[in-house]
């Protein structure tokens, strides 16, 4: 490709920097470093900074030849991408508003999203993701403009509308004097960019300049724990303001290779494609497929991995396992391997020497248990980073030990994602990390934290609530239950919608008891429900790839739904439940328990997209196996 000819960034835009220009900067500090790593049929390839310059511009002038306006709001959905990227960063130059939709979403779901945040246009992956349009196509008469990255073969895709006509992949003029309800061009992504080659890159340059730090850049609609999802409104400003904070830590260095398999249409995904581009620095896009995930972790040896609990519950999970399943006394040795992993490493950070007694052991544990932990993750991991939800203070430290560091940050889509982090250097298992420079924190009177900066988002798109999201005096109201330490570091306790009040007036937090229950490997989910009621429940999933060989081993029924009912598995799990009950108090410990026949899941409802409980779901569908629990 040639070099691009996006405009150099200017001292006026220095003053005033949005995330139009974060690619042009790019383009012209890395021209020749490799901004994108993806895998196609089997073999990785790299797209430098000048290429992608070059794809963001043509785009962005298709995107311009075919109408889009700056302020317009326009969806992508599809999965975890370059081209997700390259669309993204287009739209952006335009002025436009980036309203991502998660790949996994239901046509009803990505309705809601199209027309709540009243889209003008939509970007689809593939033929899958169009058929959703398609069928919401009738409920969406301002949508004038579809997009598909990978067309149906033979053609372009084609949407039909209320008539059943449908539309040939032409000029969006001869379709825009339609009735928009009848009839709708599905245009390829890569006429878009043909498009765009035809047209003046000072008119991309031209709408760029008018791009400020108040204009909106993305609505960024929340997964949806209660109610259907918010629209959070996210400026220029927002954003720009903390990734000026990650780049002020220091945490992304200039070699990194993120690997980014997490949905982008998650603000936690979407802040670290921002901070990667914004920094120079290269993300490797997952292959599409969950299951090759750590196969694909061994090819990229990434440096950075972002990451959900799960896979990290899970990576532990196997490890423990293999440990448990040892003799008693080796056993004791790999516990003792993991506490001096610990000691060492915390002894590296500080700078202090190794005592002789100590070295040996340690380069033992090293060759026996830790380097088999580092080479799950490709063996170059410096940093790990776990958001979007708890995990086990106990599993950071098992991987602190083996030399993957897994750190916590904490923050929301409301706070342009982050609002605290830890560090290598600055860190507390079991807090989530001290808050970014210029974020401030506070704890109100009633335990919710409280968070107050540039970060903070401008409200709900056609929603003004009045309770969880608030902002009064500059501070948000983020709805979550906390505290923060003598040093700083900020703890989060619970939710106040998640907090369990029993018919005795006690106040339960659910989390702890539930994240106890996850580390076990036969558990998949674990639920606690109680409110109003004389004394705490859980309900129970099993981990299907773990149970089966347990099932097989003890020759016992393959199916979930058979295999829940076996005593051997009802005393299995009950005493890991009496484990963990121990380490509480008696009023906060599960009376009694049930299995379920099926795990909970995104597609039947029970999950969000980032894998957390909709706890009210989970009450209404259980709700029979709930009242069995208290009969009698």
């Amino acid at each position: 490709m040639e070099a691009s000819t996006a405009a150099p960034v200017t001292a006026a835009a220095t003053a005033a920097r949005t995330i139009a220009d974060v690619i042009p900067r790019a383009v012209a500090e890395h021209p020749q470093t490799a901004a994108v790593r993806y895998k196609r049929e089997g073999t990785w390839h790299d797209v430098t900074y000048a290429e992608v310059g070059e794809i963001v511009q043509e785009i962005a002038l298709g995107l311009i030849d075919l109408g889009i306006e700056k302020g317009e709001r326009v969806c992508i959905l599809a999965n975890t991408r370059p081209e997700w990227s390259y669309a993204d960063m287009a739209l952006t130059e335009t002025g436009a508003v980036v309203v991502p939709i998660y790949q996994t979403n239901s046509p009803e779901e990505c309705l809601w999203v199209m027309s709540d945040s009243e889209a003008c246009a939509i970007v689809c992956e593939n033929e899958q993701q169009l058929a959703k349009v398609t069928a919401v196509r009738d409920q969406l008469p301002q949508l004038r403009l579809v997009i598909v990255m990978d067309p149906p073969a033979g053609a372009a895709g084609k949407v039909a509308g209320a008539a059943g006509k449908v539309a040939t992949a032409q000029s969006a003029t001869e379709t825009n004097g339609d009735s928009p309800a009848t009839k709708l061009s599905a245009i390829p992504l890569d006429e878009v960019r043909e498009r765009g080659r035809a047209r003046s890159p000072e008119e991309l340059h031209a709408r760029r300049a008018t791009v400020t730090p108040a204009d909106p850049y993305t609505f960024i609609y929340t997964s949806g724990t209660t109610g259907p999802p918010k629209g959070c409104v996210l400026t220029h400003g927002n954003y720009r303001a903390i990734m000026d904070m990650v780049g002020e830590v220091g945490q992304i260095e200039e070699d990194e290779v993120t690997y980014l398999y997490l949905p982008l249409a998650h603000a936690y995904a979407l802040l670290i494609q921002l901070a990667a581009f914004d920094l120079g620095t290269t993300i490797a896009y997952f292959g599409g497929d969950t299951k090759q995930i750590v196969a694909e972790l061994m090819e990229v040896k990434p440096t950075y991995l972002p990451s959900v609990p799960r896979v990290f519950e899970k990576v532990y999970t196997l490890a423990h396992g293999a440990i448990e399943a040892q003799p008693p006394e080796e056993r004791e040795r790999a516990q003792a391997a993991i506490k001096l992993g610990g000691k060492v490493r915390d002894m590296l950070v500080r700078g202090e020497e190794i005592p002789e007694e100590l070295k040996q052991p340690f380069e033992e544990a090293e060759e026996k248990l830790f380097k088999n932990v580092r080479a799950i993750f490709g063996g170059q991991v410096r940093r790990a980073t776990s958001g979007a939800a708890p995990i086990a203070h106990e599993i950071l430290e098992f991987f602190w030990a083996a030399g993957v560091p897994v750190l916590e940050g904490y923050g929301m889509t409301e706070t342009a994602t982050a609002a605290t982090l830890s560090t290598i250097e600055n860190h507390k298992f079991g807090t989530v990390g001290r808050p970014f420079p210029g974020v401030e924190l506070k704890i109100a009177d009633d335990g919710e934290v409280l968070i107050k900066g540039a970060n903070i988002f401008q409200g709900y798109h056609h929603n003004a609530d009045a309770s969880f999201g608030a902002v009064a005096e500059g501070w948000l109201h983020t709805g979550d239950l906390g505290s923060i330490d003598e040093d700083g570091y900020l703890s989060i306790t619970g939710r106040k919608k998640d907090i369990i009040i029993t018919a005795g007036g006690k106040n339960l937090t659910p989390a702890n008891i539930e994240n106890d229950l996850r580390q076990c490997r036969w558990i998949s989910q674990a639920v606690m429900q109680g409110d109003k009621r004389p004394y705490p429940v859980i309900l129970i999933t099993l981990d299907a790839e773990e149970i089966a060989g347990y099932a097989s081993e003890h020759n016992l029924p393959a199916d979930i739904p058979s295999l829940c009912k076996e005593s051997a598995i009802q005393e299995m799990i009950g005493a890991e439940v009496d484990r963990v009950n121990a380490r509480y108090a008696q009023v906060e410990q599960v009376k009694r328990f049930a299995i379920l026949p099926c795990d909970l899941t995104q597609e039947t409802g029970e999950l969000t997209p980032t894998l957390k409980v909709k706890r009210n779901v989970v009450s209404e569908k259980f709700a029979a196996v709930i009242d069995s629990l208290y009969a009698g």
